[in-house]
């Protein structure tokens, strides 16, 4: 315990001792004139049904360009135009250039499927220890049962990593930030959940002063999640050029949120939506975010090795198909879960 508590705090001294405050946030002007040109966006947070986690989306023996092709190819099938992928900063360290090399592969198909991409850098959720290499299959029944966090735990035990992260996101950056097909910076998804609490706070105020220091020309966001986290909330909303949020609520609790959220006067996306068990799901939430020309990204596109057909702590261990699907869109083959909710998205953009 005395080990850890001297990590954290030696992290946070390391972190502190070369923070500066951005002060280079888009103006709501400038936000505003950049989402007016980019239309309604609408899709999903994208993982190919082939990958567990991350680092089996993004490593060399597991990179799955097919998948992703036919896959995207379902979305824009139903009229998405953009999805929101993750990153992890692994497969950078084994090997920065072929990393690159498949992210430029990803965004060339997402391209040609007339897709937008939203990049998220790190992640709070979910498993906090992760290693390079071939990952475990998915525990059967289990909502996202092997998806990691970047950088999980290995922030406070080791916090020369910080060095190594920060290298990670300016190349990226250098590599990506002027690239049109990119269409802004998630830079943390979720901070301080699963426990960390203000211990992802030195984090999150590094990894906006190093997407400064590069100054790509896509904006800069985090996404509100958790009313309570206030101290983080105050520094995303100050931070961010667009405001980013993610909703799993039914549509009277969602519509409080954009109440609130119209107070910044900058655009909002919603990030994360669309749990049809928590009453948020396309016939209710969609059109609400169609009408309030908010970003629409639901989470899951295709059933696959992530478990998202499964509910947040309710496990199935014997891995059947649950009667109301958790998240997610299609099956493996292209047909949909439900037809009445892929008519009422078509319906939405108009496809």
């Amino acid at each position: 315990m005395h080990n850890k508590m001297m990590a954290v705090c030696g992290l946070a001294l390391l972190l502190t001792a070369c923070k500066q405050t951005p002060t280079d946030t888009w103006s709501p002007e400038k936000a505003n004139n950049w989402y007016a040109s980019k239309g309604w966006l609408r899709g999903c947070n994208f993982i190919p049904s082939t990958a567990v986690n991350q680092l089996e989306m993004w490593q060399a023996a597991t990179f799955d360009s097919t998948t992703i092709d036919r896959e995207l190819g379902y979305a824009e099938g139903i009229g998405l135009n953009s999805m929101r992928v993750y990153l992890h900063h692994l497969p950078w360290v084994e090997d920065a250039a072929g990393f690159k090399r498949r992210i430029r592969t990803y965004l060339s198909i997402a391209d040609r499927h007339h897709m937008s991409t939203a990049l998220v850098f790190f992640d709070d959720c979910w498993n906090n220890v992760y290693d390079a290499g071939k990952q475990p299959p998915p525990i059967p029944g289990i909502h996202n049962s092997r998806w990691v966090q970047d950088p999980g735990i290995a922030i406070f035990t080791s916090p020369a990593l910080a060095d190594t992260l920060e290298r990670y996101v300016k190349d990226i950056l250098r590599t990506f930030g002027k690239d049109p097909r990119v269409l802004l910076w998630d830079l943390y998804n979720e901070p301080g959940s699963f426990g960390a609490g203000t211990k992802s706070l030195p984090l999150l105020e590094e990894v906006f002063r190093w997407s400064r220091e590069i100054n790509p020309t896509q904006p800069l966001t985090v996404g509100i999640w958790n009313p309570d986290l206030k101290v983080l909330n105050e520094f995303q909303e100050e931070h961010s050029d667009v405001i980013t949020y993610h909703n799993y609520l039914p549509p009277d609790m969602h519509q409080q949120d954009i109440n609130n959220l119209r107070s910044f006067a900058r655009p909002l996306l919603c990030t994360e939506y669309m749990a049809r068990p928590l009453g948020s799901r396309f016939d209710n939430i969609m059109p609400l975010l169609k009408k309030e020309n908010i970003g629409a990204y639901s989470w899951g596109l295709v059933a696959g090795k992530t478990n998202t057909i499964y509910a947040q702590g309710m496990p199935v261990p014997d891995g059947s198909e649950p009667a109301l699907w958790y998240h997610d869109i299609f099956r493996k083959d292209g047909t949909p879960y439900n037809e009445a909710e892929v008519k009422v998205i078509r319906e939405l953009t108009a496809k």
